[in-house]
């Protein structure tokens, strides 16, 4: 951190308020944080605080196995709200609402349309994407559906099979309802996190322009309800094929309305290489959404 700040300019290193509050634990080999801070203009790659002076609580992991993440994933279910509501409709008091893509176990290979309403009437999320659709897939599914063999073993996923991807895109987009509403009424929670495969950057072999070797391929941001930016979080890499990694953040209060996800450099389709990241996502955990006031 100190590093980074350094190759900040003297007028942005003024701007900084540093503001920490580490709980480091170990998680089967990986390090995860979980971490409160503010960050200069332009520092998104350590993760950027956009719009007041309230700090959200950041969770973070990755590593090689599903066990390297688990430990974060499960703090961070606890900060959410203990209660998983699963289908059941809102509006409810508190507890978290989670999809894994898994479809009770499916192991089909199963394209969707954006919007992606599968799960805004039983869990408040209606999910986009600028390209084409979606595709909820086992590694094989990938391989068909991207026509890249590799991608049988680039990737893994954190809660069996399937893993989540847009198709023809890098970008996905979560707004947040009441479940149970039909999307007819607004809702904003206190946090989002997600599980994402074989994020190689930032990778510690920079340097890559004033921010050194912290460029990243792989964040998440956080809007309010008057699509103000909330919060930037880069999501952490760990080296090699087939890594897990977690990002999610926690306020005290339900003021994120929609997030943004860039997962990877490029659309799925081509080969990973050092140069363009090619990332898939997994489980998407978030606060029970609440009807915006």
């Amino acid at each position: 951190m100190a590093r980074a700040l350094n190759q900040l300019s003297r007028e942005e290193r003024k701007q900084v308020k540093q503001k920490h509050s580490f709980s480091i634990f170990q998680a089967a080999g990986a390090l995860a944080l979980a971490t409160s801070m503010a960050a200069p203009a332009g520092a998104q790659a350590l993760g950027e605080q956009a719009k007041s002076s309230v700090v959200p609580t950041v969770f973070q992991a990755a590593g090689t196995t599903p066990a390297s993440i688990q430990s974060a994933v499960d703090q961070y279910r606890a900060a959410l709200g203990a209660v998983n509501n699963g289908n059941n409709p809102g509006p409810l008091d508190g507890g978290r609402r989670e999809i894994n893509w898994d479809g009770g176990g499916s192991t089909a290979t199963s394209p969707g349309v954006t919007p992606f309403t599968v799960f805004l009437q039983t869990r408040g999320a209606n999910v986009t994407t600028p390209g084409t659709g979606f595709v909820q897939a086992p590694l094989d599914g990938l391989v068909t559906t991207f026509a890249n063999d590799t991608y049988a073993t680039i990737f893994q996923p954190f809660s069996p099979v399937r893993l989540f991807s847009p198709v023809g895109s890098n970008q996905t987009e979560v707004e947040f309802f009441v479940p149970g509403s039909q999307g007819a009424i607004a809702a904003t929670t206190t946090g989002f996190g997600a599980v994402f495969t074989d994020v190689d950057r930032p990778n510690g072999t920079g340097p890559r322009g004033r921010l050194g070797n912290l460029r990243a391929s792989a964040l998440i941001e956080y809007f309010d309800k008057d699509a103000a930016l909330l919060y930037t979080g880069v999501v952490p890499a760990s080296p090699g094929n087939a890594s897990l990694s977690f990002f999610g953040i926690v306020f005290a209060d339900a003021r994120i309305a929609r997030v943004r996800i860039t997962a990877g450099d490029k659309a799925p389709g081509g080969d990973d290489t050092s140069r363009l990241d090619v990332v898939m996502m997994d489980d998407f955990l978030y606060g029970e959404p609440k009807a915006v006031q």
